[in-house]
Formats: C-alpha cells, structure tokens, sequence
C-alpha cells in the first residue's frame, strides 16, 4: 500500500500492446462508478459521456472493455500518475494522423514530452522509451528518425484527470471499498437488470436445472406473503431488506415467460435478495461466465431482453452477428448474451441502421445550386510558376533586419546573431543574412527559409513555421480529378427545412508526380466516387464555395498513408473533413452535427481560404 496522492487515468489495451488513456471526461465517468461501488452495477456505459464510444462497456468485475457490435475484449486498467504530471494539470499532447485529426500520444510518452517542455528544452528524443522519434518544440513537429517524416504536433489543454489522495493499492480492484471491512453491506440494486441477472447467478451456483425464478420486488406481493429468513451459511448479517424481511412468492400469469416455482431451488437451499454481495465470510463468489451452460445463456438473453424493454432500461443494440463469425446468429449475438450473464445493460436488439445515401433520385429532381456557376469543376496539375527563384518569391514577404535580436532561429536552432545552421543543399544567399515576415513579424535566417521553401511544394506560397500564418496562395499537391456538386430533394438529420448540396469527387488511381512523396510511383485511390453532403442554407452555400477555392487549390486531397487501412501510397483526405454518411450519424462522419459547418471553416482558414478567397480566385 502507498500513502500518495495521485491523478487516475484509466487506460485500455490495444492490439499492439500499448495501454492507451481514455480522455479527461470519460476517466472522470469511470471513477464516478467505481467510487459508487457495488450499488452502480459494476459496468460502465461509455457512451453515456462520448457518443462515439457508444459500443463500448467496461466491466468493472473483469476489468474488461467490452465492444456489443463485435464481442471484442480488451483489457482495461486504472493507473496512478504524479498530480504534477501532464494528466494532473490537463495537458494532452497530440500528434496529426493522415486524415488530419489529432491523435493523443500514450500517457507515458505525452509526460515525457511535457517534462521536457517544462524544461524549455528545444526538442525532445524519445528512443530512451522506445519511440524512434525526435519532438522540435520550436517547429511543433514529430521527425521519424529513420524516414525523416514529419508531422504536426500540438499540445492542449483538457479537463484534469481525478485526484486520489490517502492510501493507494498498487493494483486497484473493484468494488473500491470506501470503509471498514466491518462496514454493513450497501443496499443491493433493485433495477430489472440486475434482479434477473443475479437470480441466474444464483440459480447456476446452486445447480439449477428448472426454469428461472425471477425474484418479485415488494410492490408486487401482498401483506401476507412476509416470511423471515435465516441467515445465509456463514454469514454474520441477515440480508433483509430495509423492514428486516423479505416477502413471499406470487403466482404470476400464464403468459409470463419467467415464473417462480419452488423446484427451481435445491431442498434447504436459502436465498437472500440476489442482489446482496456475498458477507465476508461467505465462500460464494462472482460466477465465472464459463459456469454458465447454453440453455442458461439462452434462458437468460430472452429473459433479460423483455425485462429491459418493458422496463425502460437504457440498452445498447447488439449486431446479429453471422458469416464467418463464431457467433451462431440463432441467438441474435452470443457476445450479448456473456454480456447478459455479467450483469451488464445489453438488450438484443436492432442495431441502428447506417444510412450512407440518400433515396434515388431521378435527373429531373437534381438542380443547379443558386449562386454557384456550373454543376461540376476538375482539376489537373498545376505548375509553379516559371522565372521565379526561391530568393525572389521570398523578397516579397521579407524585411532585412541589420540588427537581428540574441535569440535562436526556430528552424535550424542556432543563434540569430551566428550564421545559419542549415547543413542542406546550399541555397545561393549568405547564411548570416536575416529576415523579418512581414505580417507576422517573426525572425528568421532568410538562408533557413529558402532551404525551408525548397523541400514544399514551391508554389510561390509561404507558411511561417512558428504561426503558421500563410504568405501567397497556398496550393496542395492533389491528384487530377472532377468535383461536382448540385441540389437533391432531400433533407439532412437536422436540418429539416432545407434541402441537401451533394458533392461527388472522383479521383482516378495513376502515377505519382515529383511533388509526390514517391515520384514515378504508382497510387491507387480508393473509395471513389465519394460522395459528401451539406446543407442547403446559407451557411452551406458558403462552406460549399470555400470547398471549391480549395479544389482548386488542390488542398481537399493529397497522396500518403491511409490512418484507416495503413495503405500506403493511396489518396487520402487532407485537413478538411466532409461529412460522408447522409442519414445517420453512426461513424462520426454524419448528421446532425451542430458544430460542423463552423469546424469546417476553421479547417478551410488554416488552408488560407476565407470569403477573401473567392475574390482572388475571381481575379
């Protein structure tokens, strides 16, 4: 045992062995549970605080994640961390995938890097733990120290983890015991769910081979089914309830499917309420689900499913698993039913349906959008322009500074004042000179800069690597293809007064060109035509326009590794993110979503497209 204090931070087990965190809130809602004891019911409902962890369950007896639509387990942990740590002050740090959203470092590396930030070092190496990566705290990147890659990194600030302070195990179980051991047990939970589930239970501790008997809660028996039971074997306490007694049987009618009857229980077998934790001499524990034979499981699934459904309990749909699966589809999800026999809230049934497009429509009902000219646009590759030198594109953003500040150069990290530290191929000016951007007013070598300029994409544009202000028309490196967009009778989730702006692109695979990760190599482009949607309002007119400014600007795709097959040399997104699912929201990638169209324009202004935009591409 420690005597500390601690923040928590619950972790799960992905399939490469590395514990990844759960996020400040939902470590928050799990401690909520696990601090509440046996009264919360040992599992917790991930989506209740993250919709896109809806198929998730954590069984707290197991110390399992539990995914319904799959059956997939994987183990989860609650681990302690300094207060004075990256989780005790809610810093997150976090690097950009392929698909250009942000993924959190593991807990373990994410303090790494915030202890060597606090340090004011300038970058960071994490070999030392395994990562063959180098952070640049001034650039704000991730370098590959085999490839060279380099990605974004950014570090936020998110709710704190929960605090624990007092005498900490080094393996936490659960139920956490808040008291003496001598504490009187917790009332036990009354709800549907767990009445049946730990009737079951019991029935299969005791070799049950009768039909279930489910326990009747007290609004359900008349004053003259009172009877006193003795204690359990072994137990010191009597489990009555709240009266000190417990109340007799009912005849229940014909059509129930669940029915008490007295064969069901062994002769002189006693029963306390079936949700009481065992007393702390008491040999019965929690019943492995391997105890539970076919007929128990299928008893229970059924059972359970009514009882939920009629009593209103929050449920999660199982999918009704079948082809290859090992789950015989006969049972509408065997991995709901494991759930079932540990007490946890799944309910067999329908699972949402994904709704990807929208109903047929026929050529007479698509229309051309008000305001936009033509249906459709296509792209092809777009050269830099020819006569201008790196050092002439670059004179138009820069100011000489004679007197350059005793500070350090973000890109090559060598002092202002001493020659640039850039050990490339030569750019034709002097390493000392300096130069200030001229908006931003950040300072650099203009020999780091040209050098910089060289390795993009020297479209005559230039981003500031400190606030990534955009100097000229940035222009991205995406493949040729068509765009086209119009009008469709239908209404999006949410949106009920408008219609819907489709947008088909459709990219075919081909070879890549030099500004290409791999020149002379072949990319292939999956998933196309893809199609993308959008509101018709006015919102959703401008969205809409600013998407086809950064077409143009070949900035909505780009060629790399797939964050969702790992494909490699294949288009990918790039940065701006389209809503892909018409009907539902199940992926993430639908609606309703209230946030989008303003998230989306916050993705366009990084790309340097705004309303001013339009105006420029006019000109």
């Amino acid at each position: 045992m420690l005597l500390a204090s601690a923040v928590v931070v619950w972790e799960w087990l992905n399939e490469h062995g590395r514990w990844r965190p759960y996020s400040p809130a939902v470590s928050h809602h799990i401690e909520a549970v696990v601090r509440a004891g046996p009264r919360a019911g040992g599992s917790v409902v991930l989506g209740q605080v993250d919709s896109r962890l809806a198929p998730y369950i954590i069984d707290l007896q197991s110390m399992n994640q539990f995914r319904q639509d799959t059956g997939t387990l994987r183990p989860v942990r609650r681990n302690y961390y300094d207060p004075s740590s990256a989780p005790g002050k809610g810093v997150v740090w976090e690097w950009e995938n392929d698909n250009g959203s942000w993924t959190p470092y593991d807990m373990e590396v994410g303090i790494t890097i915030q202890h060597a930030y606090e340090k004011q070092h300038p970058w960071i190496d994490l070999t030392s733990i395994g990562f063959s990566y180098v952070i640049d705290f001034n650039t704000m990147g991730q370098i590959n120290r085999q490839t060279q890659r380099q990605r974004r990194v950014r570090r936020r600030l998110d709710l704190i983890y929960p605090m624990v302070t007092g005498t900490l195990p080094k393996a936490q179980s659960w139920p956490v015991s808040s008291g003496p051991a001598t504490s009187p047990p917790m009332s036990p939970c009354s709800c549907p769910q767990c009445v049946l589930v730990m009737s079951v239970k019991a029935a299969v501790v005791n070799g049950s081979t009768g039909p279930l008997q489910l326990p009747v809660t007290r609004k359900n028996m008349p004053p003259s089914g009172v009877v006193k039971l003795p204690p359990p074997p072994g137990s010191g306490a009597k489990p009555l309830d709240s009266t000190g007694t417990i109340r007799g049987p009912l005849k229940t009618a014909p059509s129930q499917v669940i029915r008490r009857q007295a064969s069901s229980m062994p002769t002189g077998t006693t029963m306390g309420s079936p949700a009481s934790p065992p007393g702390p001499n008491s040999k019965t524990g929690r019943v492995a689900l391997a105890t539970l034979n076919r007929t128990n499981l299928q008893r229970l699934a059924i059972a359970q499913s009514r009882v939920l459904i009629a009593s209103g309990v929050p449920t999660v749909p199982v999918k009704n698993l079948n082809g290859s699966s090992p789950v015989n589809p006969a049972l509408a999800g065997i991995t709901g039913i494991l759930m079932s026999a540990a007490g946890l809230p799944v309910c067999l049934t329908r699972p949402p349906k994904l709704v990807l497009h929208p109903p047929p429509v026929s050529k007479s009902e698509i229309k051309s959008i008000p305001g936009v000219s033509n249906t459709s646009r296509k792209t092809t590759k777009k050269q830099a322009k020819k006569g201008k030198t790196p050092e002439e594109v670059l004179k138009k953003y820069l100011q000489k500074v004679r007197h350059p500040p005793d500070e350090d150069c973000t890109i090559c990290m060598e002092r202002l004042t001493a020659p640039s530290g850039y050990k490339g191929p030569q750019p034709t000016v002097k390493p000392d000179l300096v130069g200030k951007l001229s908006r931003c007013g950040h300072i650099y070598h203009i020999y780091c800069l040209v050098a910089m300029y060289n390795n993009g994409n020297k479209d005559g544009s230039l981003q500031c690597p400190t606030c990534k202000t955009i100097y000229g028309v940035k222009t991205g490196t995406q493949p040729p293809g068509k765009m086209e967009y119009h009008l469709i009778p239908h209404s999006l989730p949410g949106h009920p007064d408008c219609k819907t702006i489709r947008i088909i692109y459709s990219i075919p695979p081909g070879i890549q060109g030099p500004e290409h990760p791999n020149p002379g190599k072949s990319f292939s482009a999956r998933g196309f035509p893809r199609h993308c949607y959008l509101p018709d309002s006015e919102k959703g007119r401008k969205v809409l326009k600013l998407l086809l400014v950064a077409w143009d600007r070949r900035l909505i795709f780009a060629i790399g590794t797939s964050s969702t097959t790992g494909e490699s040399d294949t288009v990918i997104w790039n940065e701006v993110h389209h809503k892909t699912e018409f009907g539902s929201n199940l992926t993430g990638h639908g609606y309703p979503d209230a946030n989008y169209l303003d998230n989306v324009l916050a993705e366009l202004a990084a790309q340097g497209i705004s309303e001013d935009s339009t105006a420029q591409e006019k000109d």
